[in-house]
């Protein structure tokens, strides 16, 4: 079939004159073909009139469209019931050609960002395996719309905390901010309203001033305006989860970093350029983080418990036993959890997102041990002084001489000595030790030994002895 282009050629060289067997010759087409265009005297295309099969069930097809509910499959069989012999793809394309629950799709458009203008911030959840397990995990992106330049972490969850903690890690992988953070209409940044009228929580609206830049929400529907953002989610789950291994949640986001690394230094076909050549241009023009930022982190007001723990996320953390009873305050950052008392900090501990659910460090045990060592000791102490009057400087250096960590021993020892020998020979012996300084308790006891042999220990006669004495 000619097109217009073509017929209007033929007219205008018919018009000059030229013959229907040249013209045919020339643009190597039929003499019929050319005889046609000239008859029709006309370079329009001659509309078909071509009769569709489905036409004749077109008030049946409207009626059936509303009752099955849009689902041309069911308004197929019907017309099969009715009769109807054609397939299910002629169906579709008459739908289609007659605007039958079909809405012809309109042009996206295209948005324009210029350097340092715009950046855009979402999350998509996804699955990963961690730790030699399949887990959920959230997928916070952020991307330069000038540059596409990429930053990505994961997390097990994805609260207005980790908002915070990945938007302060994202900027300082950046080095900068721009003018505005474009987001979807997500509650843990938006207070109230949508597009244009949204309102983001007071708290988020502080954290972006102080970071200098603005909050804003795409229209609702309009999810091209988010392009730039939803384009990575893709090319994460194809790419980066795929055939990796994770140790641990730290062990991810480590290689999050690489993997964005190595993307932002790879050349693009499409823009010409790598990411980092783009960024290159657009560094100095976004907006510098403040010397100072206050630290992001979670507050919890906790009481321990009677065994000294605190309980954050279901995970406990151990405290000093001297804190039994007390209230804290607990501070959950990035990476650690910070324990204070008012203003002192009394523990740090490492932040848990797996593994066994009691964390314990060995200083805070250590203390619990060494203060019940210490009350056995002056309780021993104190029966000791009871039990041997005129002793006291005698006690006190054979705590004091004691080899390391042999303090608590020697009273001990002491005390069974007491319970298990007559007290007369036992003075005896102290007061030879006191004399000559004789403070080794195994020497003590052999002399004690000596002092009762043939008192405490009396000899039992044998048949041997009574035949020595006949």
């Amino acid at each position: 079939m000619l097109d217009e282009q073509t017929r209007a050629t033929i007219l205008e060289l018919h018009e000059r004159g030229w013959g229907k067997r040249k013209i045919a010759r020339s643009l190597r087409l039929s003499r019929n073909a050319v005889r046609t265009v000239i008859a029709s005297c006309s370079a329009e295309m001659p509309a078909l009139d071509r009769r569709e099969k489905a036409e004749c069930h077109h008030e049946e097809i409207l009626e059936l469209h509303a009752s099955c509910k849009g689902n041309l499959v069911r308004v197929h069989e019907e017309l099969r019931v009715l009769g109807a012999r054609y397939s299910y793809q002629a169906l579709t394309a008459y739908c289609r050609r007659h605007g039958i629950g079909y809405e012809p799709p309109e042009p996206a458009g295209s948005y324009t960002f210029h350097m340092a203008e715009e950046m855009q911030h979402d999350t998509s959840p996804h699955k990963s395996e961690i730790g030699g397990v399949e887990k959920n995990v959230q997928i916070a992106s952020l991307v330069l719309c000038f540059s596409r330049l990429t930053f990505i972490q994961l997390y097990p969850r994805f609260t207005r905390f980790e908002c915070k903690v990945f938007l302060d890690d994202a900027l300082d992988y950046v080095g900068g901010a721009c003018d505005y953070c474009m987001i979807d209409n997500t509650s843990v940044i938006v207070l109230r309203g949508t597009g244009a009228d949204m309102v983001p929580v007071p708290e988020m609206a502080a954290f972006g001033d102080q970071r200098r830049f603005k909050f804003r929400a795409h229209e609702k529907g309009d999810a091209n305006r988010s392009a730039r953002v939803e384009l990575s989610f893709d090319y994460v789950q194809n790419n980066f989860l795929v055939g990796r291994h994770f140790s641990d949640w730290n062990d991810v986001n480590r290689q999050a970093v690489e993997w964005c690394d190595k993307i932002n230094a790879t050349f693009s076909r499409k823009l010409h350029a790598s990411r980092r050549e783009l960024f290159a241009s657009e560094k100095p023009r976004l907006k510098p983080l403040p010397d100072w930022r206050s630290p992001v982190y979670r507050l919890h007001q906790r009481v321990i418990d009677l065994e000294g723990y605190v309980n954050v996320h279901g995970f406990r953390y151990s405290v000093p036993s001297s804190l039994i009873g007390r209230r804290v305050e607990v501070r959950e950052t990035r990476s650690d959890l910070l324990v204070f008392e008012g203003p002192r900090l009394v523990a740090t501990h490492e932040r848990r997102h797996e593994g066994p659910n009691r964390i314990c460090l060995p200083e805070h045990r250590r203390d619990q041990h060494k203060k019940r060592r210490q009350i056995r000791m002056q309780a021993d102490e104190r029966e000791l002084r009871a039990r041997l009057p005129g002793f006291e400087s005698y006690l006190t250096e054979l705590i004091k001489r004691a080899p390391r960590g042999r303090a608590i021993a020697n009273p001990r020892r002491l005390r069974r000595m007491l319970r298990d020998y007559p007290r007369e020979p036992l003075l005896e012996a102290l007061k030879d030790g006191s004399t000559y300084g004789l403070y080794d308790l195994e020497r003590i006891e052999t002399v004690i030994l000596r002092n009762i042999r043939g008192d405490f220990f009396p000899r039992i006669a044998t048949e041997s002895d009574d035949d020595d004495e006949r």
